[in-house]
């Protein structure tokens, strides 16, 4: 009987020990975490987009606009947003997002359209905003910068 009673004791012991360290650790470690070190010279981002949706499309533009502004990347970063299918949208002259656009652009993030989806759907090039580039083929496009080490990024 004095046995059982010491294990229950040390099992306590033991399951209160644990918790506490366990606890312990987190709060301490939320106090110390404060993200990743931007530690390389440079880094490379490709945002894919490839639907037609205003809202998605919306949600890549602030996620670069929020990139651009992190502080552990500034004058560290470039970055891509190649659009294709139904993401092709985003770059037709007169829309919500020409403005947007333009100010990414003026900021150096390359705006870059896939030349087999304007053929597939016969738009004209010069239904697009001025200052989009194109490239061959957008499932290409990221390949090539994906084996280059870019992180391709898809909202």
């Amino acid at each position: 009987m004095k046995r059982i009673i010491t294990i229950s004791f040390l099992s306590t012991l033991f399951i209160a020990l644990f918790t506490f360290g366990q606890s312990y650790a987190q709060s301490n470690m939320s106090e110390e975490f404060h993200g990743a070190k931007a530690t390389k010279s440079h880094y490379n981002a490709i945002y894919q987009l490839d639907v037609n949706n205003k809202a998605v499309m919306g949600r890549t533009l602030r996620n670069i606009e929020n990139v651009l502004n992190d502080p552990r990347l500034k004058g560290k970063l470039t970055i891509e947003l190649i659009a294709y299918a139904g993401g092709t949208n985003i770059y037709f002259k007169g829309n919500e997002f020409g403005k947007k656009l333009k100010e990414l652009k003026d900021k150096g993030v390359i705006l870059a359209q896939c030349n087999n989806t304007l053929h597939e759907r016969h738009i004209s090039k010069s239904k697009l905003y001025p200052f989009v580039s194109i490239v061959p083929s957008g499932n290409g496009e990221l390949i090539i910068r994906e084996a280059e080490g870019w992180s391709v990024v898809k909202p």
